[in-house]
């Protein structure tokens, strides 16, 4: 049985992410008939410290084409993996990085080592005939993730003004999973209501994750649209649901200065304004408060509000686990965000998990901008206990896969499936 284990194929296809952007699927095949895939996402807010994507170039797909990174699958990925134990995640992510060989995985593209890296864990999965989740995380995971939902888009992912970049409800107050999907979904529904009311049907299309696209210039319209559609379906801000905010700070920064609702503010001036949009607006979470170097900036602002607000470092980061001890050291924020594709393999990924766990640090595992129907997160999120989970609006297949796959989970651990909130 243990042959039945070994990888048999290893095979690289095109394929689109949710913006029409050509990506990398691998599908990995064992000898004993476990079938894996595994598709990259991509992201339009990117830390420059992430693993870097391997395009074509030139005038085909508007030079991100990835033949190259396909052509890199046959020749060299797959006569290095046929053979290997499938379970042996860890040789399989070494061997892709010391085949790649930089610090970055820009040789054979982190597009390439995400896709592979992922169908080897599905294939193994596939192969033991358990369910992934279980497979990564072992039998006694049971915690269903919070679900933080992107219901208006802003910044990098809008073309409106807003220079926030997202904006989130949190279904603190739900019971269970389904409960609190059910609960997301009609303050969606309700959301969508009073901005069609307020700004015209313009203002109910929908950005890269699903949120919708309101002409709103400041924070505080947005964040009180969110209390008005929380309200209006029934439910309570700071009992039912919390409210969330991922800055991305590195897109309005500029020497020094951040620009925000049309004013200009400088570190601790921001500093204020987070302060005060915490205690107003019961926010929970706040994502990449500052631009992606200023560790002492995240440290002030978790020593203020880290108590009761999840401050949380994505570009900070980058699922880099030298940076994260960085940050640990720094105590620079309470809360990590985890992406995959920014390091490009699975045990990498597993190890900054852990690490920041161990820390006593909250890990928030993250879809991408540039998603695909893959639900491999929603598994990841159940394996690693990590009991939060950022995938968008409950719109569009390729956030919509995450959800649906979680309620699966929820149905397999039957009474056993455990939800709780976060702060």
């Amino acid at each position: 049985m243990a042959d039945g284990f070994l990888i048999d194929d290893v095979k690289g296809l095109l394929a689109l992410d949710s913006r029409g952007t050509p990506t990398v699927k691998a599908i990995v095949r064992t000898r004993g008939g476990g079938i894996g895939y595994g598709i990259a996402p991509s992201g339009a807010s990117k830390s420059s410290k992430e693993a870097v994507e391997l395009r074509d170039g030139g005038r085909r797909w508007n030079g991100k084409g990835v033949s190259r990174a396909l052509g890199l699958i046959d020749t060299e990925v797959r006569p290095r993996l046929v053979g290997v134990d499938s379970r042996r995640q860890d040789l399989v992510d070494n061997t892709l990085i010391a085949l790649d060989g930089t610090g970055n995985k820009s040789r054979l593209g982190g597009n390439t080592t995400t896709a592979v890296s992922i169908a080897v864990a599905k294939a193994a999965a596939a192969t033991a005939g358990i369910p992934l989740f279980q497979y990564l995380g072992g039998p006694a995971r049971r915690l269903l993730p919070v679900p933080v939902l992107n219901v208006i888009n802003g910044g990098a992912h809008a073309g409106n003004e807003l220079n926030f970049q997202e904006f989130m409800i949190i279904p603190m107050g739900a019971d269970s999973f389904s409960e609190a999907l059910r609960m997301a979904v009609e303050v969606y529904w309700s959301l969508k209501g009073y901005l069609k009311e307020k700004y015209g049907a313009s203002a109910i299309n929908v950005g890269d994750e699903g949120g919708f696209a309101p002409p709103m210039r400041s924070v505080e319209e947005a964040l009180e649209a969110l209390e008005r559609a929380i309200d209006r379906s029934g439910y309570a801000l700071g009992t039912d649901f919390y409210l969330g905010i991922d800055a991305a700070a590195n897109h309005f920064y500029t020497d020094g200065t951040y620009r925000v609702s049309g004013r200009s503010y400088s570190r601790d001036e921001l500093i204020d304004l987070y302060v005060d949009l915490a205690v107003r607006y019961r926010l929970a979470y706040i994502e990449d408060p500052f631009q992606e170097d200023d560790f002492e900036g995240y440290s002030i602002l978790t020593r203020k509000i880290g108590y009761k607000t999840l401050i949380v470092g994505d570009d900070l980061y980058a699922t880099n686990t030298r940076l994260l001890e960085k940050g640990i050291e720094a105590k620079a924020t309470n809360a990590a965000l985890v992406k995959v594709n920014q390091v490009g393999t699975l045990t990498e990924t597993l190890e900054y998990v852990y690490k920041a766990q161990q820390a006593g640090m909250k890990t928030i595992i993250s879809h991408r901008s540039g998603d695909t129907e893959d639900p491999f997160i929603a598994d990841l999120a159940v394996a690693t206990g990590s009991g939060i989970i950022k995938t968008g609006a409950p719109a569009r297949g390729e956030r919509t896969s995450k959800y649906n796959r979680l309620l699966e989970i929820e149905e397999e651990l039957g009474p056993t499936a455990t939800y709780k909130p976060f702060i």
